[in-house]
C-alpha cells in the first residue's frame, strides 16, 4: 500500500473514531437521565421492596422452631407408614417423643 494511500485510511479511522467519541458523549447523560428515572419508578420500572425486618424471637419462641425443624428433620428420612407413626404419637405424647421416635425408627 503506497504512503499516501495508508496516510488516507489513517485519517479515516481518527475521523470516525473520533465520531463514535462524540456519539457517546452526547449519548450518556441521556442514559444517565433514564437510570435515574427507572430508579426512581417511572418508565414502568418496578420500586425495589423495602428491606424486611427481622423479627425478634423471644427465648421461648426460638426454643419452639428449634423443636420443629428437628421434627423436620427426623421425618424426613421416615417411609410413609414410619411417619403416620410418629404423627399419632406427636398427637398423644407431644413433640418432644416424637423426635425421640422418628430417631429410634431412621436409626
Amino acid at each position: 500500500m503506497a504512503r499516501t494511500t495508508l496516510r488516507r485510511e489513517l485519517r479515516a479511522l481518527s475521523h470516525a473514531m473520533k465520531q463514535i467519541a462524540e456519539s457517546f458523549a452526547r449519548l450518556t447523560p441521556e442514559l444517565v437521565k433514564a437510570q435515574v428515572a427507572a430508579r426512581d419508578g417511572r418508565y414502568g420500572a418496578v420500586p425495589p421492596e423495602p428491606a424486611r425486618r427481622r423479627p425478634t424471637l423471644s427465648p421461648k419462641h426460638r426454643a419452639a422452631l428449634k423443636l420443629q425443624g428437628k421434627y423436620m428433620g427426623t421425618m424426613r428420612g421416615l417411609k410413609p407408614a414410619q411417619r403416620a407413626a410418629v404423627k399419632r404419637v406427636r398427637a398423644e405424647k407431644g413433640i418432644k417423643a416424637a423426635i425421640n421416635v422418628a430417631a429410634r425408627l431412621a436409626g
